[in-house]
């Protein structure tokens, strides 16, 4: 029997790498051949999760869609959705219908309408939408870039959040909150940031200085407004021009970080509370103001809620919550059991409880006795990170807690998991798209090690080549 013939290391090392690549690649691999049992946002679409109680009425959700520089994405559509109390789809209503590339606030009106506003690369979009028809009322096209709220006065004028109204020619921020006459077509009312904060909050002006993304009428002459980037939910008295009420502060992140959608309550004593998705902080907080000093009352999904950007207390003492980057709105019980479920992709924004009102509309945590953190649990689980299993980038962040690596770990997956669920394949879960990038880090580092390896070969084929054209 002949011997067998000996294996180089360098041929070993390639064989061995080939290996470490496939196997990384065949998650990924796996899924784009049956993308259905994959669990992943794209695959999972609109459909409902935990249904432990119905609601009475319907919950109508406005799905953000996916956009990069102006351009929406076919596969990761805006649109407006309804779904049933057993948590079946009723229908959905394209972004499209509206010139609409991405969807964000949504709004019951007392005649039983909905108020939806959308964004295009030219402006936003208001519309009075017959929920029964799917048919627009009236449509009004604002020259304002991408407005994320407006709702409607009982006049029926527009109050306005008007971010990134940036004045290039003289480099200042004219972010700021507006009253819209839709009949004479004219602003009958402004209040402009930079002539009520210091000039440089957040580190100066800049073409996105506010991003404010929500306004409220909480009373008359009253709005509560949220400068996201100041990290802080304000209420300012029209008349005047003051702010009224101020809860956070520019850069207290433990107050605040980047929150969305704040609502206004206030309990059985008479004391302010306000409800808020505390986005960057991956929770939902209440505060409550008693002698002049806010004291935080409650929160719940701390860590496990992936960038929440809106929360309404409900008649029945639960809270909506739409958990944006895990796809899903959740009513949650005071101690955090997940009692409705619905999974709504890609990127959930904003979701009414028809029936219950616009917004809040419930007893504040103090007047239901209950105060503290509190943990989710009751999900069915359907995308990863929603039930018992961890996301690729929840799982590193548990892995360096306590290390000395927990500051870099932390900034990287909370980098990873905003970033990638917009670019990530439709058909592809967390785990597979972390292993197909780590195939593609290890095979670039193989390209270089055996460019390196043979730097000598190719630069003597470089110069044969170079005397080749020289001799011609």
């Amino acid at each position: 029997m002949a011997d067998s013939l000996p294996v180089s290391r360098r041929t070993a090392a390639r064989a061995l790498v080939a290996v470490v690549v496939l196997g990384l690649f065949a998650p990924a691999a796996t899924q784009a051949i049956a993308p259905g049992d994959s669990g992943t946002p794209g695959t999972v679409g609109l459909e409902k999760g935990t249904i432990a109680s119905e609601p009475d009425g319907s919950t109508v959700v406005a799905i953000q869609g996916f956009h990069f520089q102006g351009q929406g994405a076919e596969k990761k559509p805006a649109r407006l959705v309804s779904a049933a109390p057993n948590g079946s789809t009723e229908w959905v209503y394209d972004g499209s219908n509206q010139d609409a590339r991405w969807f964000y606030d949504v709004d019951p009106l007392p005649n039983g309408n909905l108020l939806v506003v959308g964004t295009n690369a030219d402006g936003t979009t208001v519309a009075e939408l017959d929920p029964e028809t799917r048919e627009p009322v009236w449509t009004e096209f604002l020259d304002l870039h991408d407005t994320h709220d407006v709702d409607m006065l009982p006049n029926g004028n527009l109050v306005i959040a008007n971010m990134r109204q940036w004045d290039e020619a003289e480099g200042v921020s004219n972010d700021r909150i507006l009253v819209y006459n839709r009949t004479t077509d004219a602003v009958v009312w402004e209040w402009v940031f930079r002539n009520h904060y210091p000039n440089d909050t957040d580190g100066g002006f800049n073409e996105d200085w506010t991003h404010v993304n929500d306004v409220d009428r909480i009373a008359e002459g009253q709005y509560l407004v949220s400068p996201r980037n100041f990290d802080q939910a304000i209420v300012i008295n029209r008349s005047t021009k003051e702010i009224d009420y101020r809860l956070g502060s520019d850069g207290n992140h433990d107050v605040l970080d980047e929150q969305h959608n704040p609502d206004w309550l206030v309990s059985e004593e008479g004391n302010p509370t306000v409800l808020v998705a505390d986005s960057e902080n991956d929770r939902v907080v209440e505060y409550e103001r008693t002698d002049g000093e806010w004291t935080k009352t409650w929160e719940v999904g701390t860590g496990q809620l992936a960038w929440p950007r809106d929360a309404d207390r409900l008649p029945n003492g639960n809270t909506l919550i739409t958990d944006s980057l895990n796809h899903r709105v959740i009513e949650v019980t005071p101690r955090g059991e997940i009692v409705w479920e619905y999974y709504a992709t890609w990127g959930p924004y904003d979701a009414e409880r028809i029936g219950t009102g616009d917004g809040s509309n419930g007893p504040t945590m103090a007047d239901q006795g209950v105060t503290g953190s509190y943990r989710l649990y009751g999900s069915a689980g359907l995308i990863e990170g929603t039930g018992d299993t961890l996301t690729f980038a929840a799982a590193v962040q548990n892995t360096f807690a306590g290390t000395p690596l927990r500051g870099p770990a932390t900034e990287f997956a909370d980098t990873w998991a905003g970033v990638t669920p917009w670019v990530r394949p439709v058909w592809m879960g967390s785990w597979a798209f972390a292993g197909a990038v780590g195939g593609l880090l290890v095979l670039l580092g193989w390209a270089v090690a055996e460019a390196v390896s043979a730097r000598e070969s190719i630069r003597r084929g470089v110069r044969r080549a170079a005397e080749d054209v020289r001799t011609r």
